[in-house]
């Protein structure tokens, strides 16, 4: 029996060494509790040999050891700086995806386009998001060379998004026809868009890859606080150029030089952005992101393709899925619509080429500002819910409101009220989804899951974009319609959050 135990505590020292005092400390309570078990369960383990229950307890030993160090192994905390360094990139992306979402509607209208086609400008780019981002997430999680895992993306995609930030407002510069004007535009909208989605699908899952479950929350705030901050200045560029004395008139058929400047200010602070983060992070090498997601060799020789991901996605990527669809239905219309709204309820005008319409224009981009600055208030709220299906749905229905009453506000002041609550819904779309979501993926294939979930904001924008003409004749062709078209979608979106069950 004494050399049974010798034998025993030869082998478990050698385990022991390498624990943790809390891993020692949970295995000793593991141990415990199944030997009083054992020995109540049946009189048996008395009749086997006499070394019996010290093999149950070696096996015990050193699957609690397998089962600690499995779980509790995680990526280290990072300091501020390291997460702030993370997401500062997102700063300059999101001035870029600003200033597309306020002025892709003003800039094709001056071209010459019809608002009853306005909508199906907007088809592109949801509909190159919906293609570029599982592309981006699937290659990136089978990338690793000298730049990392998702930073050749963010570079090459911000490089092709300077470039046509450049080009995109000079549409109307070339001398071109009408028709070859809106080509031109058509395909550098594209060219955007896929860049802006390569460049920023990057900084999601590099917070997921280096960030542990403790610091997720912070990291995520401080992406978000970026995001907003850059939607505020993106925002606000063609009314502060104006300010500053810049032309916000121009010939008809030609962009005025307050947005054209604006753009190029802003391709130039998103390549500084990007390039801080390029020098300041290193990404996790293959090796150790494996160690710290539980990636065995089996499961990266295992090929998954992206239909095969979807089959087996969890329920929660289709709840949330439905409140994302009629979520951003309503956002793609105020992004479409909210130019002519204004510059007819409050200007009282429909002419692109007068002053009154660039005005508004320009308005346009201090309203989303205050639905930036709205965004970040509700945010520090939103943590304070019990019950996040409850803040979630309050904050749809808030943005509800702001929609519809969009439709009675005739004086500009007013509307900051309205883009206020619009700004509630804003700040739970970009937090509560990918807060429901994350609980249910685990680190494998984790970009790809994210960048399948990004279609369920392209497709519902996609659909609204082919609606968006039929929708506004059928209500008159009146543009503030469409912004009450939205508030319903987001209260049908609010109703939708009660079906999300929030299971692993």
């Amino acid at each position: 029996m004494i050399v049974s135990c010798n034998f025993y505590w030869k082998i478990v020292s050698e385990k022991i060494c390498l624990l943790k005092f809390f891993n020692i400390l949970q295995s000793f309570f593991i141990i415990l509790y199944s030997s009083i078990c054992l020995c109540r369960s049946s009189v048996c383990l008395c009749r086997s040999s006499e070394n019996g229950w010290l093999i149950e307890l070696t096996i015990l030993f050193l699957y609690s050891y397998n089962y600690n160090t499995t779980k509790m192994t995680q990526k280290p905390n990072l300091s501020f700086m390291q997460l702030w360094n993370l997401s500062f990139g997102f700063f300059g992306v999101q001035i870029a995806y600003a200033l597309q979402s306020a002025n892709i509607s003003r800039i094709f209208a001056t071209l010459g386009a019809d608002p009853h086609s306005l909508s199906y400008f907007w088809i592109l780019p949801p509909l190159m998001g919906m293609i570029v981002q599982p592309l981006v997430g699937t290659w990136s999680d089978k990338t690793w060379c000298r730049w990392g895992r998702r930073k050749p993306y963010l570079y090459l995609g911000a490089i092709v998004a300077v470039l046509v930030m450049a080009l995109l407002p000079n549409s109307g510069n070339f001398n071109l026809t009408f028709k070859a004007a809106m080509a031109f535009g058509l395909v550098m909208l594209m060219l955007l868009d896929t860049s802006i989605n390569m460049a920023m699908q990057p900084f999601k899952m590099m917070v997921g890859d280096m960030v542990n479950e403790q610091q997720k929350a912070k990291a995520y705030s401080i992406q978000s606080m970026l995001c907003n901050a850059g939607s505020l200045v993106g925002y606000l560029f063609p009314y502060l150029f104006t300010w500053f004395g810049i032309s916000n008139i121009a010939p008809e058929g030609v962009i005025p030089d307050s947005v054209t400047y604006s753009f190029y200010v802003g391709a130039a602070i998103l390549l500084l952005c990007v390039f801080y983060t390029g020098v300041n992070v290193k990404e996790m090498p293959p090796q150790e992101y494996a160690k710290f997601h539980n990636i065995k060799a089996e499961d990266k020789e295992e090929q998954q393709n992206l239909f095969t991901l979807l089959i087996h996605a969890p329920k929660a990527f289709w709840q949330i899925g439905l409140v994302q669809f009629f979520s951003w239905f309503a956002f793609l219309y105020m992004w479409n619509y909210t130019t002519g709204a204004i510059a007819e309820n409050v200007w009282g005008t429909t002419n692109t080429a007068s002053a009154e319409y660039q005005a508004a224009g320009n308005w346009v981009g201090v309203v989303f500002a205050v639905q930036a600055i709205g965004s970040v208030l509700w945010a520090i709220v939103l943590p304070m819910f019990r019950n996040i299906k409850v803040g979630y749905a309050l904050s749809l229905l808030l943005g509800a409101a702001g929609f519809i009453s969009i439709y009675f506000v005739h004086d500009q002041y007013l509307l900051f009220i309205s883009f206020l609550l619009i700004g509630c819904a804003w700040a739970a779309m970009l937090a509560m989804p990918f807060a429901l979501l994350t609980n249910s993926l685990s680190g494998k294939a984790i970009g790809a899951y994210l960048g399948l979930f990004n279609c369920t904001i392209c497709l519902p924008q996609i659909i609204a974009a082919l609606l968006g003409g039929v929708i506004l004749a059928m209500v008159g062709g009146a543009q503030v319609m469409m912004l009450v078209v939205a508030g319903v979608s987001l209260i049908l979106g609010a109703v939708a959050v009660a079906f999300i069950r929030e299971k692993r």
